[in-house]
C-alpha cells in the first residue's frame, strides 16, 4: 500500500507544482524562493539531465514507459522486498510518472528548481528519481553490511 501511496503523492504533488511554475512565471523568468539556497526560474526542457538529448522528449516518454513497465514487473515478482528497496523503486516510479506525463503529452518536461550550486535546473520528479536511486543505495549498503556482520563475529 506504501508503494502505491508514494507514487501517487510524487505524481501529483509534483504535476501540482509544474502548473503553479506554469501560470506564475513565464519560461525564463525567476524568483527567490528560500534565502539564497534555493531560486525557482521556469525552463522548458526538450531531452534528459542536463539539456543532454534535446528534441528527445517524446522517445524519452517512451523509455520512460517502458521502464516502469520493468520495474512494476520486477516488484509483482518479489525482487523488491523490504522498506528501502520498495521506497526506492516507488520514488523512482512516482518521479519517472510525473516526467514521463509531461514528455508525452508536451514534448517537454517543466524544470523549476535552481540550487545555489547552480548545476542544473530539476523539478520534484527529478528529486524523486534521485531519492529512490538513494533508497537504493542505501539498501545495499545495508545489506553488505548485514553480510559483512556474522563473518566479523567469528573471527572473536
Amino acid at each position: 500500500m506504501l508503494f502505491y501511496l508514494i507514487i501517487f503523492v510524487v505524481t501529483a504533488v509534483d504535476q501540482l507544482t509544474k502548473v503553479w511554475i506554469r501560470s506564475i512565471l513565464k519560461v525564463g523568468e525567476s524568483m527567490p524562493f528560500y534565502k539564497d539556497l534555493i531560486s525557482f526560474t521556469h525552463y522548458q526542457n526538450s531531452g534528459a539531465a542536463g539539456s543532454s538529448l534535446q528534441g528527445s522528449a517524446r522517445y524519452l516518454g517512451i523509455l520512460a514507459v517502458v521502464i516502469i513497465s520493468v520495474i512494476l514487473y520486477y516488484r509483482k515478482k518479489g525482487s523488491f522486498q523490504g522498506f528501502f528497496k520498495e521506497c526506492g523503486a516507488a520514488f523512482f516510479v512516482g518521479g519517472a510518472i510525473g516526467n514521463g506525463i509531461e514528455r508525452l503529452l508536451f514534448g517537454k518536461v517543466t524544470d523549476f528548481i535552481v540550487f545555489r550550486s547552480g548545476h542544473g535546473v530539476m523539478n520534484l520528479a527529478d528529486l524523486a528519481i534521485n531519492l529512490g536511486v538513494v533508497f537504493f543505495v542505501l539498501d545495499m549498503f545495508l545489506s553488505y553490511r548485514h553480510k559483512l556482520l556474522p563473518k566479523q563475529k567469528n573471527f572473536q
